[in-house]
C-alpha cells in the first residue's frame, strides 16, 4: 500500500498545504479577535464570538464523523476549505462596501465552525491512508511542526496586517490560504479506504459505535474522559488571551501577538522532540502527563502579578502551554490511529472533535460572566486548579486499572 519513500512526498504536500491554510487561519483570527477586544473590552463579547465558532461543532461533529467515514475524506477536506475560504471572501467585500456592526463577525465564525467541523476529521483519518503505521508519532509530530509554525507566524502576520490594512484586506490571507490548500491536497493521490464492514447501518447507530470505540478502550476511555472535564476549563482561555494582554496587562496589539508567539514557540519544540528523537511507547501515560501540564501552567498564568515584568512570565508560561498541548495531543492521535479501525476512524476523531466543541461553548456560558466581574487572570488560575484536580483522579483511575489487569 505504501510506496517506499513515496509516502513521504505525499505527505509533506498534504500537510504543508493544511499548514498554508492554518496560517492564513491563525493570521485572520487574530486580527478579529484583536479588533473585537479593541472594540469592545468585554470578556462577554470574546465569549459569543467563541460560543459562534464553537457551537457549530457541537452540532455537526457526529454528522461529520459519519461522512469522514462513508465519503471520499480528500473531497470532504477540499470542499470545507473552499467554503472557508468563500465566506471570508463574502464577508471582506461586504466590509469594504458597508460599515457593518460587530456581531456580524459571530455570523462568520459560525459558519467557518461548520466547514472546520467536516474538515478536522476527514484529514485525521486520511493521515493513515498515506502513513505506516510505525511512522504515525513521527508523521502526527511533523503535522504539529507545520501547523505550529503556522501558529506562530499567522498573528504576527495578523497583527502586521492590522496594523497596516482594513479588515477586509487582512481577511484575503484566508482566501490564498484555502486555495493553495486545496490544490496541494487536489494534486495527491489518497490510496483507496478499505472497508471491512459491509452492512449500511442507520445513523444513530454509527454514531452509537463511535462512542463504543472509546467506551471499548478502558485506556482511551480515561483519558478521553480527564480530557473532557479539562477542556471545560481550559477551553475559553484562548478566547480571554487577548484581554490578559490588552487589559490585565495594559499592553498593545504587537504583545498580544508576542503571546501568541510564545505559545506556539512551545508547539514547535515539542513536535521537533516527537518528530525527531522521542520514542514513546506509553502513548496514554505520556498524554496524561501533557494535561497535568497544561492545568500547572495555566494555573501559573493566573497569579502572574499585572506589571510590565510579569508579562515576560506570562509569556514564558505560554510556551508551557503550547508543549503541554503536543504532549497531550499527538500521543493520543497516534494511538487512535494505531488502534481503531479505518472504517471508524473518522467517528472516532468526531467525537474528540464534539468534546472540544461542546466544552468550548459551555465553558464560556459559564466563565464569561464570572470572568467579566473577577477578571480573565482569576480564571486563569480556577482552570488551572481544576484541570490539576481532575487529571490526578483520572490517572489515578486509569493506573489502579492497569493495576488490576496486570494481577489479573
Amino acid at each position: 500500500m505504501f510506496e517506499k519513500d513515496k509516502w513521504k512526498t505525499k505527505f509533506i504536500i498534504v500537510a504543508s498545504g493544511q499548514a498554508i491554510s492554518m496560517l492564513g487561519s491563525h493570521g485572520v483570527q487574530f486580527a478579529l479577535i484583536w479588533w473585537l477586544a479593541e472594540k469592545t473590552s468585554s470578556p462577554l463579547m470574546l465569549g459569543i464570538s467563541g460560543i459562534a465558532a464553537y457551537l457549530p461543532m457541537s452540532l455537526f461533529s457526529p454528522i461529520a464523523g459519519i461522512a469522514a467515514d462513508r465519503y471520499n475524506r480528500k473531497f470532504i477536506s477540499i470542499f470545507s476549505d473552499m467554503a472557508m475560504g468563500t465566506i471570508a471572501l463574502i464577508y471582506a467585500v461586504l466590509l469594504s462596501l458597508f460599515d457593518l456592526p460587530v456581531w456580524t463577525v459571530f455570523i462568520m465564525l459560525c459558519v467557518r465552525g461548520i466547514g472546520s467541523t467536516f474538515q478536522q476529521p476527514a484529514i485525521q483519518s486520511m493521515i493513515p491512508q498515506l502513513v505506516p503505521k510505525n511512522q504515525l508519532i513521527k508523521t502526527n509530530g511533523w503535522m504539529q511542526l507545520l501547523n505550529s509554525g503556522s501558529f506562530l507566524l499567522g498573528p504576527v502576520i495578523g497583527a502586521s496586517l492590522y496594523a497596516i490594512f482594513p479588515m477586509s484586506v487582512v481577511l484575503m490571507s484566508d482566501v490564498i490560504g484555502a486555495i493553495l490548500a486545496s490544490i496541494a491536497l487536489a494534486i495527491v493521490k489518497i490510496p483507496p479506504l478499505i472497508k471491512t464492514e459491509t452492512e449500511k447501518q442507520y445513523f444513530v447507530a454509527e454514531i452509537q459505535e463511535g462512542i463504543q470505540v472509546f467506551r471499548k478502550d478502558k485506556k482511551l476511555f480515561y483519558l478521553v474522559i480527564a480530557e473532557a472535564l479539562c477542556m471545560f476549563f481550559y477551553a475559553p482561555l484562548s478566547s480571554f488571551y487577548p484581554l490578559m494582554t490588552s487589559d490585565y496587562f495594559g499592553l498593545p496589539a504587537i504583545y498580544g501577538s508576542a503571546v501568541e508567539l510564545s505559545f506556539a514557540i512551545g508547539m514547535i519544540v515539542s513536535s521537533l522532540l516527537f518528530s525527531s528523537i522521542l520514542k514513546v511507547e506509553r502513548k496514554i501515560s505520556v498524554s496524561f502527563i501533557g494535561l497535568f501540564g497544561m492545568g500547572i501552567m495555566a494555573a501559573v498564568c493566573g497569579i502572574i502579578p499585572p506589571i510590565y515584568v510579569g508579562w515576560f512570565f506570562f509569556a514564558a508560561s505560554c510556551i508551557g502551554l503550547g508543549a503541554s498541548g503536543n504532549v497531550h495531543t499527538i500521543p493520543l492521535t497516534a494511538y487512535i490511529q494505531e488502534t481503531v479501525a479505518p472504517e471508524k476512524m473518522g467517528r472516532a476523531f468526531s467525537v474528540l472533535t464534539l468534546i472540544s466543541s461542546v466544552t468550548m461553548p459551555v465553558g464560556l456560558l459559564f466563565s464569561s460572566p464570572i470572568a467579566e466581574k473577577v477578571g480573565v487572570s482569576t480564571w486563569f488560575f480556577v482552570s488551572g486548579v481544576s484541570m490539576t484536580a481532575l487529571t490526578a483522579c483520572m490517572a489515578i483511575r486509569y493506573f489502579t486499572n492497569q493495576r488490576r489487569k496486570e494481577h489479573d
